[in-house]
């Protein structure tokens, strides 16, 4: 069942309900991260051929990271499926299917770069709760989250790229396009180091921390 991201009910990784609704929402993530890879493949020609060696390296992983969740969940009595998810990466997909410069702009490295910031946080959690599968969601989430560095990476050299080929100025275009498409402004804390290996400026970690 797909809801709004509003009506998705959170609950405590201390249960193993919890647990399981908080990894399966993640599975979904990365199952939408698949087809978003796949989406930059098809949808925009005229690219480098480069481009589409990096989407299809990005869908690989994803769909690797998707496994991993996919098989916890089963070992723990539970499948995807089993419980509500959002659509929020989607849409915003939806919303820049004509322009390749917001696709890179708002879905890689601004909706999937949310994920460099909230992992820690949830492997936190998930440490504190100390059980086995706990422990063994951190594990899997160690590996999404050196992946995902590289993968908001593309996303930022795309979106550089693109700005340079059409006489843009990266930064200041930025925050046209969170107006243009109402993309979510994001909310501390941010995981900085994660965000800088993935080629953002001291600039853009001053903008975000502004709000």
């Amino acid at each position: 069942m797909l809801l709004r991201h509003t009506e998705v009910a959170r609950r405590s990784p201390a249960t193993p309900e919890g647990r399981a609704v908080l990894l399966h929402a993640i599975a979904h993530i990365e199952f939408n991260a698949i087809n978003l890879a796949l989406d930059a493949i098809w949808r925009f020609d005229g690219m480098p051929g480069a481009y589409y060696l990096d989407w299809l390296r990005v869908a690989a992983e994803e769909a690797t990271h998707f496994g991993l969740l996919r098989n916890h969940l089963r070992a723990h009595g539970h499948d995807y499926g089993d419980f509500p998810a959002h659509q929020g990466l989607w849409t915003m997909c939806e919303k820049t299917q004509h322009d390749v410069v917001a696709r890179m702009a708002l879905v890689p490295r601004t909706l999937e770069a949310r994920g460099l910031d909230a992992t820690p946080q949830i492997q936190r959690k998930l440490r504190q709760v100390g059980t086995p599968d706990a422990l063994a969601a951190v594990d899997i989430l160690d590996v999404i989250l050196r992946d995902e560095v590289g993968h908001v990476a593309i996303g930022n050299h795309w979106y550089r790229w693109l700005c340079t080929r059409q006489g843009l100025e990266p930064e200041a275009h930025y925050g046209v396009l969170v107006r243009q498409y109402e993309a979510p402004r994001l909310k501390p804390p941010f995981n900085d180091t994660a965000r800088r290996a993935a080629g953002f400026t001291d600039t853009e970690l001053q903008w975000l921390q502004q709000g």
